[in-house]
Order: structure tokens, then C-alpha cells, then sequence
């Protein structure tokens, strides 16, 4: 089962193509950081924007840069079940670890169409699944009491929790116990979900402070609520700049100015807006490296 801090990893671009020299060495800062895994092609990786060769190329190369030094959780889900199974089970040949499964978007399904959704995919891939519950993006909520139904498939073993909501969370860890993980998807609820039996994060802020997130996770986990607390408290502001505009804009952009990564977007999205939402994104960021924090 997954737990601890997986990086929704950016994709960067240059000139319209993935540019893999700065995607391996973001590789590299995570694995550095001890993160337990990372997440290519998710929502941060602008993934709705890959064609379907960049994404399966993109999970290959990530799966043989790795090499196993973490884990690979690769984003194969659609909201075509089909396609979701087909790109499962070429991420699975590829050697990923396990796989996220977010809700099927635009469909809008009902509770039932969501478990046999879920279901079909984790029946077709040999690895452990992640599901991935995110109302605000697929106008469907993936239901505590249908998450218990699905722990009980042997390859179901997780879950990413984005609702915001921690009545609904605490709901679902008290159904499933240990049958499965849940994690936040959110980085300001990580130390609040942990505090309730979550076990870690799918973290966005990561992709420039992993090391700051694995010691909060840490240090919880070892008792030192103290730490943990100073850790969030002190990235509050960050937690909540970095959703300004829609994610990937603003880590994108912060990637951008410290060097990791051109500030190329795809269309839809647009690069963030100038203004004083990006100065006080840009000077928190400054401030909190210049703290220590990595």
C-alpha cells in the first residue's frame, strides 16, 4: 500500500516537446529527497494536453530513469473506461509500480457506474491501483461507502482524497481501516488527514520543497508533532498561492523562476498572470528558501 509523499510531478515543455533534460534532473531531486514515489501524467503534468504517444513515452522514460530508486505511480485514468484499460495495461508492461485512477470526468456517473468503472480497470492491471476522488474537476464524488466496496479488489490499495473535505475523510478511513491508504491531495490538508490515519500526500508543492514535505510526513509519523506543525504552518502561505490560479499555473511558473524548467504551458492554460497575486507567490517562495527550506 502507498504511503508517504508522491510529487504530482510537472511535465516541462521547450518549444512544444517534452523536455526531458529537465525532467530527469526534477526526477533527480525527488528521488534525492527521499520522496516515496512520483506521479507522471496527473493532473499537475498537464496530462489532458499529452497525445497518446507522449504519455505512454513519457511513463516509459520516467519507469527507466527511476529504476526502481522510487516509485512510480503513473496517471492512466479517462473517462472512457476502454481507454482507461488500455492505458493501464501499457503502463503495467512498461514496469510502473502502481496506477492512478482519477474519477471519470464529464460522463458524470452514477455511484454504481463508478464501481464498475474502478473495477474493470483494477481487474486488468498487475499492479496496485490508486483512486483518485476529485469533485471540483469531474463533477462526480466518489463516495466513501463505494470505496469500501472497492477496497475489497485486491489490486485496489489506496486512494488520492481531494473533496477538502475531512468530515469525508475521516468518514472513509473509519470504513476501509486498513484494507487501503488514503492520502491527501491537497497539501494543506496533509498534516490535518494525517492527524485523522491518513498516511501521507500526493504533493504539488513538492516539486520544489520535497525534502520539507517527506520531514513533515516524518516527523508525524515518529511523534514529532511539533515539527510537522512548524512545517505547515510555515508553508500555509505557500499552500494556498499555489492554487491562485489553476494548478499547474502556479508551480509551473515557480519551477520557472528557480530554474528547474522553461515556463511553457499548453493551451488551454495560460502562463500565470502578472500582478500582485504572482509577487506575493514569488516572495513567499524566496522567503521560505531562504529559511532553509528545500
Amino acid at each position: 500500500m502507498f504511503q508517504g509523499v508522491f510529487t504530482a510531478i510537472i511535465t516541462p515543455f521547450r518549444n512544444g516537446k517534452i523536455d526531458y533534460d529537465s525532467y530527469f534532473s526534477l526526477l533527480d531531486k525527488q528521488i534525492q529527497a527521499r520522496v516515496s514515489g512520483v506521479v507522471p501524467c496527473g493532473t499537475t503534468g498537464e496530462s489532458p494536453t499529452l497525445s497518446h504517444e507522449e504519455h505512454a513515452e513519457l511513463i516509459r522514460e520516467t519507469v527507466k530513469h527511476v529504476k526502481k530508486r522510487i516509485l512510480v505511480v503513473a496517471g492512466t485514468g479517462s473517462n472512457s473506461t476502454r481507454e482507461a484499460v488500455e492505458l493501464t495495461e501499457a503502463a503495467c508492461k512498461d514496469g510502473v509500480d502502481g496506477i492512478l485512477q482519477v474519477n471519470p470526468y464529464y460522463n458524470k456517473p452514477t455511484q454504481e457506474g463508478l464501481y464498475l468503472h474502478f473495477k474493470e480497470i483494477a481487474d486488468h492491471s498487475s499492479v496496485p491501483v490508486m483512486l483518485y476522488n476529485i469533485p471540483g474537476r469531474t463533477s462526480v464524488n466518489l463516495l466513501p461507502e463505494t470505496v469500501l466496496r472497492l477496497s475489497e479488489h485486491p489490486k485496489i490499495r489506496s486512494m488520492k482524497e481531494a473533496t477538502g473535505d475531512l468530515g469525508q475523510m475521516s468518514k472513509l478511513i473509519s470504513l476501509v481501516g486498513d484494507k487501503m491508504t488514503v492520502l491527501s491531495g491537497d497539501d494543506n490538508l496533509t498534516l490535518p488527514l494525517l492527524s485523522l490515519g491518513g498516511k501521507g500526500v500526493v504533493s504539488v508543492i513538492s516539486n520544489l520543497f520535497p525534502e520539507s514535505l517527506v520531514k513533515l510526513v516524518e516527523s508525524f509519523q515518529k511523534g514529532d508533532v511539533t515539527s510537522a506543525q512548524k512545517i505547515h504552518y510555515d508553508f500555509l502561505e505557500l499552500f494556498a498561492l499555489a492554487f491562485i490560479e489553476t494548478n499547474p499555473i502556479p508551480i509551473k511558473a515557480v519551477m520557472s523562476w528557480n530554474g528547474f524548467c522553461s515556463g511553457e504551458i499548453r493551451l488551454p492554460l495560460t502562463s500565470l498572470s502578472a500582478g500582485p497575486g504572482a509577487d506575493r507567490l514569488k516572495k513567499t517562495v524566496s522567503d521560505l528558501l531562504a529559511k532553509g527550506y528545500k
